[in-house]
C-alpha cells in the first residue's frame, strides 16, 4: 500500500499559518504605528533557512537559489544549458560537413526534386575521362555561345576541382528547362542530351571535341534483309544506322549473352510477311536479321525493363534477375571479323530502383578509370563499393556478383549456364578463330536499367581511347591547368574553381572561429554563473546583503547574453523594496552582488536597509480595511439570503432580482469588484424610471436599507462617473407611466388576439387537432391548401411569446393557387374519399 501523499497539505497549512502570522503583524503596525526589526525579518521572510535541493525555486523564500540552473548533468531545451550538440546546430549547417573526403573521391549531385535521372546520366558522362577532357577543352567563346554546354563545363569542372562533398546541379537543370517535380526516364534524357550536345559541340574548331560524342559512343548497324530465292541482299541492307545504345530485351532472357543473341538473331519472313525481292521480282520467303558494323569506344546497352500493357495502356516494371560480365569480348559479334581484340570493361551500371515505371529512383555505380574503385553515386550521397560494382562482399537480393564456372561456348552462342547462390565461378570464353582463356566476373542484378562498358586500351591497338587528348593538351597549351591526374582544366574554369574553393575554405573557416568563441564563452557563462550562485546565499541576518530581482536573476543564468541588470521591476514610487515585491526578489551576498553589478552595471543597488516604510505601513492599513470590508460583506450576505428567501419584511428599496441571485454567489472579497455595480441597472427603463414588472428581465426585490446603502457605497467606488447604473428606487417609488402604456397597449392587442384564436378553435375544434371530419352527403364543402391550414393550425395553438406569431394569408388569394390561370381548373386532383366505419373520410392530400 503506497504511502499518501501530504507534500501538498501540509504546504498549504504553512501558507495559512504564514498568512496568519503576517495579518497579526500588519494589524499591530497599522495599532500602534511602529515597525521593530523582527517585523521587518517577518515580513520579508529574511529569517527562513537557505534552501538545500529543492526541485523549483520558491517564490516565499528570498534565500532560496535552487532551480536556477540545471543539476551537474542536466540540460535545458534553450538558452545557456542546452546541449552543446543543439547550441551547436544553432550556428547553422556546419560547412565542414560537405567537405569532399579526399582529392580523389567523387563529389555527388543534389537532387532538386525528381532529378535522379538526370544526375546519375551526368555521373556517368563525368567519370569517362575522355568525354570529361573533350568538354574541358571547348574554347570559351564557344562555351559563351551555348548556355548548355556553358553550365555542363562549369558543373564537370566544380565535380572535378571543388572541395565541397556534392555540388548544385540547379544552373544545369535550369538551362535545359527541365520541371525538377516530374521524373522522367533517363535513356529518354540521355538520348536527348547526346543530340543536344552533338548541335553546340559541332561549332567547335577543336577537332577531338568537335566529335566527343559520335567518337565515344556512336557504332553503326544495317539491317539486312536476304532473298532465300537469290541469295541477295535489298538495297537498304548496305545503308549503316548509326545508334549511340543497343536496346536489349530482358523479358524472359536471363543473361546479357542471352538478350545479344535474341538482338542479332535471324527473323524469318515467309506467309503473309514475305519480302518483295526487286532482283526476283516477286514476293518470296526471306530472312531479316541486325548486323553489327562498328562500335564504339564506349558501348551503352539500354535494358528494355518496361512492358507495355495493352489492356490497362500502362507499363509494368520487369524485376527479373539478369546478368552481365565484368568483361565483354564482342569481336566475334561483328558482321565482318576484326582483327583487333575488342574486349569491354564494365565501367557503369545505372539502377532504376522501385516497381513502377514513372517513379522510383536513379542510382549509377560507376568504376574510376584511374584507381579502378567502383563508386555508389546517389544524389548527394557518394559510397565507396570497393573492387566490385555492387560492393564487396554484396549479398543483397536484387544485387550480386558471381564468378561462374569455366565453360566452353561460342562468341555468338553466349554464357551457357546459371549462376549458383553467391558462389564465384569462372568463364572461361572461347573465340571462333582464337582459343585464348581468360577469367570473367558474372555480376547480376533485378533493377539493372542501363550497362556500360569501356574498350580496354591495348598497345596493339590504335591507343584512340588512350592518348586522344594529348594533341588537344598541346594546342591549348596556354589556357589550360593540369590537375592531379592529368586532367587539363581551362585557365578560366580553373580560376572560377579556385574562387569557389577559396570562398568555401573561408566559410570553414569563419564557421570553426564562430564555433570556437561562441563555445568558449558558453563555457565561461557557466562557470560565471555556477561561481555565483555558490556564494549569492547570506548565511546570517547580520551579513550585509542586497536585494536583487528574481527575474532578472533567472534571465542571467539561463540566458547565454544576459541583459543589463535592471532592479526597476521590484522598486516601489519611494525607491525601495515594498513588502508587496518579496515573491519576486532574493538576497544576494554582498560580494556575489559586486560582481554581478560590475559586470553588467544597470540597478539600482537595493541594500540591507532598503526596504519601504511608507508602503508598508500603507499595507498594513489596506489589510485592516480589507478585514473589515470582508467581516461587513460576509453579514450583508446573510441578509442578502434571507431576502431571496423571503424571509426580509423590512425592505425599502428596490434592487434586481437577478443581480441580486449573482452577487450571493461569488466569493467574499478584500474589496468590491467590476461586477458589484449597478444593482438597479436591470430595472431602470430608458426614461430613467422604474421598469413596470410586467417587462423582461424587470423582476426585482425590496431589500433593508442598510443592505442598500452597502451595495450604493460599492457600486459609487467602483462606477463614481455612472450614477445612473446605481438609481435608487423606494419602496413607494411609482413605475414608469410610458412604459406602462406601452406594456398596456401590447397586453390589449395580446388579449384580443387571443381571444380570436380561442374563438377559432372552439368553432373548429376538429380542424384545429388535425383529427378526420366525417363527411355528411347534404352538405356543401370546400377545398383549401394543405399548407395553409398547416400554418393556421400553429397559429391559432401558439401562446406565451409566441401569441403574435405571424398570422396566415387571407384565403381568397390563396384558394386561386389550386387552379391554372389559362383554364381555371384544379391543378390536382382533389382528395379521394374512403368509406370507413358507416362514415365517408377524405385521404390526405396536398389540397385540404
Amino acid at each position: 500500500m503506497s504511502r499518501p501523499t501530504t507534500r501538498s497539505k501540509n504546504k498549504r497549512h504553512r501558507q495559512v499559518e504564514n498568512d496568519d502570522t503576517t495579518s497579526e503583524i500588519l494589524r499591530k503596525i497599522h495599532a500602534t504605528g511602529q515597525i521593530n526589526d523582527d517585523d521587518v525579518f517577518q515580513l520579508y521572510m529574511i529569517t527562513k533557512p537557505v534552501c538545500q535541493g529543492c526541485r523549483v525555486n520558491t517564490k516565499d523564500n528570498p534565500n532560496c537559489f535552487c532551480g536556477l540552473i540545471p543539476p551537474p548533468n542536466g540540460s535545458r531545451k534553450t538558452g545557456l544549458w542546452q546541449k552543446m550538440s543543439d547550441i551547436v546546430q544553432a550556428f547553422g549547417p556546419d560547412p565542414f560537413k560537405d567537405l569532399r573526403a579526399s582529392a580523389y573521391s567523387p563529389a555527388g549531385l543534389t537532387n532538386l526534386g525528381a532529378t535522379c535521372y538526370a544526375n546519375s546520366i551526368l555521373q556517368c558522362l563525368y567519370m569517362n575521362k575522355s568525354f570529361r577532357q573533350g568538354v574541358f577543352s571547348v574554347e570559351p567563346d564557344i562555351l559563351e555561345q551555348h548556355p548548355v554546354l556553358d553550365q555542363l563545363a562549369r558543373l564537370f569542372a566544380q565535380l572535378h576541382a571543388s572541395k565541397m562533398a556534392f555540388i548544385d546541379s540547379a544552373p544545369f537543370i535550369k538551362t535545359l528547362e527541365l520541371d525538377n517535380g516530374v521524373q522522367q526516364d533517363s535513356h529518354e534524357f540521355l538520348t536527348l542530351l547526346f543530340s543536344l550536345l552533338e548541335r553546340c559541340l559541332s561549332h567547335s574548331k577543336v577537332t577531338k571535341a568537335r566529335t566527343i560524342v559520335q567518337d565515344l559512343f556512336r557504332g553503326s548497324v544495317s539491317h539486312v534483309t536476304t532473298c532465300s530465292k537469290c541469295g541477295k541482299d535489298s538495297e537498304a541492307s548496305s545503308k549503316m544506322e548509326d545508334f549511340y545504345e543497343v536496346e536489349l530485351n530482358v523479358k524472359g532472357l536471363k543473361t546479357l549473352d542471352e538478350s545479344l543473341n535474341d538482338y542479332l538473331s535471324v527473323e524469318e519472313l515467309h506467309g503473309d510477311n514475305q519480302y518483295f525481292c526487286e532482283s526476283c521480282n516477286t514476293r518470296v520467303d526471306a530472312s531479316r536479321s541486325i548486323k553489327l558494323r562498328t562500335l564504339p569506344d564506349v558501348l551503352n546497352f539500354q535494358l528494355k525493363r518496361y512492358d507495355f500493357l495493352q489492356k490497362t495502356t500502362t507499363k509494368k516494371k520487369i524485376s527479373s534477375l539478369f546478368s552481365f560480365p565484368g568483361e565483354l569480348d564482342m569481336r566475334g559479334r561483328l558482321s565482318e571479323p576484326s582483327q583487333v581484340e575488342l574486349i569491354y570493361d564494365l565501367s557503369a551500371v545505372l539502377i532504376h530502383k522501385g516497381t513502377a515505371a514513372n517513379s522510383g529512383h536513379y542510382i549509377a555505380h560507376i568504376k574510376d578509370e584511374n584507381t579502378g574503385l567502383w563508386w555508389e553515386f546517389d544524389d548527394e550521397h557518394v559510397s565507396n563499393l570497393g573492387h566490385h560494382p555492387f560492393g564487396e562482399g554484396s549479398s543483397t537480393s536484387n544485387t550480386k556478383s558471381i564468378r561462374t564456372e569455366p565453360v566452353v561456348y561460342s562468341s555468338c552462342i553466349g554464357v551457357d549456364g546459371t549462376a549458383n547462390g553467391n558462389h564465384l565461378d569462372q568463364i572461361q570464353q572461347q573465340h571462333a578463330e582464337s582459343s585464348i582463356g581468360s577469367h570473367a566476373e558474372i555480376f547480376s542484378s533485378t533493377d539493372a536499367y542501363m550497362i556500360m562498358y569501356n574498350l580496354r586500351c591495348n598497345k596493339k591497338n590504335d591507343m584512340r581511347g588512350c592518348t586522344m587528348y594529348s594533341a588537344n593538351c598541346m594546342e591549348l597549351e596556354g589556357d589550360v591547368v593540369f590537375l592531379h591526374d592529368g586532367i587539363s582544366l581551362p585557365s578560366h574554369l580553373f580560376q572560377e574553381i579556385k574562387d569557389l574553393n577559396s570562398s568555401y575554405d573561408d566559410a570553414c573557416e569563419q564557421y570553426k572561429l564562430k564555433k570556437e568563441r561562441e563555445l568558449e564563452h558558453i563555457t565561461a557563462r557557466r562557470q560565471e554563473v555556477r561561481s555565483v550562485l555558490s556564494e549569492a546565499p547570506v548565511h546570517s541576518v547580520e551579513e550585509p546583503f542586497y536585494w536583487i530581482s528574481t527575474d532578472w536573476l533567472r534571465q542571467w543564468a539561463d540566458n547565454i547574453t544576459p541583459p543589463v541588470l535592471n532592479n526597476t521591476s521590484i522598486q516601489c514610487f519611494h525607491g525601495k523594496v515594498p513588502v508587496s515585491k518579496v515573491g519576486f526578489v532574493k538576497r544576494l551576498s554582498a560580494k556575489a552582488w559586486m560582481k554581478l553589478f560590475s559586470k553588467y552595471n544597470g540597478g539600482p543597488a537595493l541594500a540591507k536597509a532598503d526596504y519601504c516604510m511608507e508602503c508598508l505601513i500603507d499595507v498594513a492599513r489596506t489589510v485592516v480595511c480589507a478585514d473589515s470590508y470582508r467581516d461587513r460583506r460576509k453579514l450583508m450576505k446573510e441578509i442578502a439570503d434571507n431576502v431571496l428567501l423571503g424571509k426580509c419584511v423590512d425592505g425599502t428599496y428596490y434592487v434586481s432580482k437577478a443581480w441580486l441571485q449573482q452577487w450571493v454567489k461569488r466569493k467574499t472579497l478584500d474589496a468590491p469588484s467590476e461586477a458589484d455595480a449597478g444593482p438597479t441597472m436591470s430595472i431602470t427603463c430608458p426614461h430613467g424610471h422604474l421598469m413596470p414588472e410586467q417587462a423582461a428581465g424587470a423582476k426585482r426585490l425590496l431589500v433593508p436599507e442598510k443592505l442598500w446603502l452597502f451595495f450604493y457605497e460599492d457600486a459609487i467606488t467602483i462606477k463614481p462617473d455612472e450614477p445612473s447604473g446605481c438609481s435608487t428606487f423606494p419602496f413607494d417609488f411609482q413605475e414608469c407611466p410610458e412604459c406602462s402604456n406601452a406594456l398596456s397597449e401590447v397586453a390589449c392587442l395580446e388579449d384580443s388576439i387571443r381571444a380570436v384564436k380561442l374563438k377559432q378553435r372552439q368553432n373548429h375544434e376538429k380542424l384545429a387537432t388535425g383529427k378526420s371530419i366525417p363527411l355528411s352527403l347534404n352538405c356543401k364543402y370546400y377545398l383549401v391548401p394543405s399548407t395553409w391550414l398547416s400554418k393556421w393550425r400553429s397559429y391559432i395553438t401558439a401562446s406565451g411569446k409566441n401569441i403574435s406569431s405571424m398570422e396566415p394569408e387571407i384565403l381568397d388569394g390563396i384558394i386561386n393557387l389550386l387552379k391554372c390561370e389559362k383554364h381555371l381548373r384544379l391543378l390536382e386532383r382533389p382528395p379521394k374519399v374512403v368509406y370507413k366505419r358507416g362514415s365517408y373520410f377524405q385521404k390526405s392530400s396536398t389540397i385540404g
